[in-house]
């Protein structure tokens, strides 16, 4: 009896797993279903708008579409090879699942052709015009001015490039108190313990993921604006993504650390400042140090762009001379940038080696 009675369990819990799987199959056919929709509206308007309303200039030629049509065949016969999409995926179903094998090679390469077609058109790219004799002569233009530079202005492009390097260093250096506060409140294993402390890290997360997603170019414009065009107002763009930026990999340090020694000192009686320095802090300090290296080669970089909208340093200097048209003086501030940012990598990366 027994037996019989484990084997209709065993049969039930089959057909409800066969009834979820198919409920699965369903769900993943209408999801196909809904991406090749999407796709075909994406197309038609793209379509519409940039070809139906500009019949003067066609973003692509004949040759272009060949290539289009052969990339996208290819991709796609690729991506049906294994006779599973992305639907099936999201929903576990099996690839070897016979039912969907035609359905998915249909949706994959309507899908994947219509997508990559739409994408085409709207970036309006022309293989025609890479290679066109105007292009590839002001290529050539562009390519030999900037690979002779001019030196007369080499005092100043040096002065600039010192200036972008101290520009990033005190935008990391002094990020780093507020940078490693928030972190341990923003920590989720030593904010979980009540509500209040959760709430907190709660709303820094929503902060911090703000704070950087916005790029430090557009914290340059504000920053601009607010204490004029120079390299304060860069400094300050850089530290504030440093904060943001830093502050998550320093909690995901502290959220991975081993739970062992907190657990024994917590045995003792300590309190929670006492397990925070004697317990998490000898574990994170090796991996903020690497951090903290790693964004300011990150923040040298950086200091070379926001100097476009008036962030200081070299960018700005790069952006005058780009607004001339003086090719020869822009050769010579690239090459300068280049040198810098590899120095700094190849420094960075020894140190960070010399960490661990």
């Amino acid at each position: 009896m027994s037996y019989r009675k484990e084997f209709k369990a065993t049969e039930v819990i089959k057909q409800k797993k066969e009834i979820e799987q198919q409920k699965n199959l369903i769900k993943a056919y209408f999801l196909d279903i809904f991406f090749v929709f999407y796709s075909v509206i994406v197309f038609q308007r793209a379509i519409y708008y940039k070809i139906f309303l500009e019949m003067d200039e066609l973003p692509f030629s004949w040759g272009d579409i060949l290539i289009l049509f052969s990339i996208s065949t290819i991709v796609s016969v690729i991506w049906t090879s294994t006779r599973t999409s992305l639907a099936c995926k999201i929903f576990g179903i099996a690839k070897d699942n016979k039912i969907t094998k035609y359905i998915v090679e249909i949706y994959s390469w309507v899908l994947f052709n219509l997508t990559f077609i739409a994408g085409w058109i709207v970036t309006k790219i022309s293989i025609v015009d890479v290679f066109s004799p105007e292009g590839m002569k002001g290529a050539n233009r562009i390519f030999t001015a900037l690979f002779t530079p001019e030196f007369s202005i080499f005092d100043e492009a040096l002065f600039a490039i010192i200036e972008t390097i101290y520009l990033a260093l005190l935008a990391t250096v002094i990020s780093l108190p507020i940078t490693i506060i928030l972190s341990f409140l923003s920590a989720r294993n030593l904010m979980k313990d009540n509500k209040f402390t959760f709430f907190i890290y709660y709303i820094l997360r929503i902060v911090l993921n703000f704070v950087r997603s916005i790029e430090p170019i557009i914290w340059a414009i504000i920053f601009s604006v607010w204490v004029g065009i120079g390299p304060f107002a860069g400094m300050l763009s850089l530290m504030i993504h440093t904060i943001a930026s830093n502050a998550k990999l320093y909690s995901e340090a502290i959220e991975g650390i081993n739970e062992g020694p907190v657990e024994a000192i917590k045995a003792t009686g300590a309190n929670k400042i006492q397990i925070v320095w004697y317990a998490i802090v000898p574990q994170i300090i090796l991996p903020f140090l690497s951090f903290t290296i790693y964004r300011w080669d990150i923040n040298v970089r950086m200091a070379t762009i926001i100097g476009l909208v008036g962030g200081g340093g070299i960018g700005t200097m790069l952006i005058q001379y780009q607004g001339l048209a003086k090719w020869n003086e822009v050769g010579l501030i690239v090459i300068m940038i280049a040198l810098v940012v590899w120095i700094m990598d190849y420094v960075s990366a020894k140190i960070r080696e010399a960490i661990y």
